[in-house]
């Protein structure tokens, strides 16, 4: 059983959102100026590889990133608490189109004083992800 700390269960409460697919939850979680990475880079969700900061644009990365599927389950097999951030391993599974992919990586997130989330790194490939497509 692992030890509560600010980031994972603010992060928990991000991935609960999600699955839920409670967009309102999800950016409530988020500080004003929060950044959100994922994939960390350049990537079809952010061509400049700069990030969605602030929640006008965390907003926008929802609808174009995790709304158009019909599901997404974190599949974690493990996480790391230190300072003010948790990094999980494992991986993402979602459902889109009769079709699932699992993008498998480190999933960062960090947290300010307050328990709300500043940011959100997330490691995975998306070349080596779209390689796991196949049939739901």
């Amino acid at each position: 059983m692992t030890t509560p700390h600010p980031a994972r269960t603010a992060s928990q409460a991000l991935h609960a959102a999600v699955r839920k697919r409670d967009k309102d939850a999800w950016l409530a979680l988020f500080a004003a100026d929060a950044l959100v990475e994922d994939p960390v880079g350049p990537s079809q969700f952010d061509p400049s590889g700069e990030g969605h900061r602030g929640l006008d644009a965390i907003s926008a990365f929802w609808d174009l990133a995790i709304a158009p599927n019909e599901s997404i389950d974190f599949q974690f097999e493990d996480s790391f608490a230190c300072g003010n951030e948790v990094a999980f391993t494992g991986r993402v599974h979602s459902r889109h189109d009769g079709r699932v992919l699992d993008a498998e990586g480190v999933f960062v997130y960090r947290v300010d004083e307050v328990g709300k989330i500043v940011a959100v790194r997330a490691f995975w490939e998306v070349e080596r992800t779209m390689r796991t497509m196949r049939p739901a």
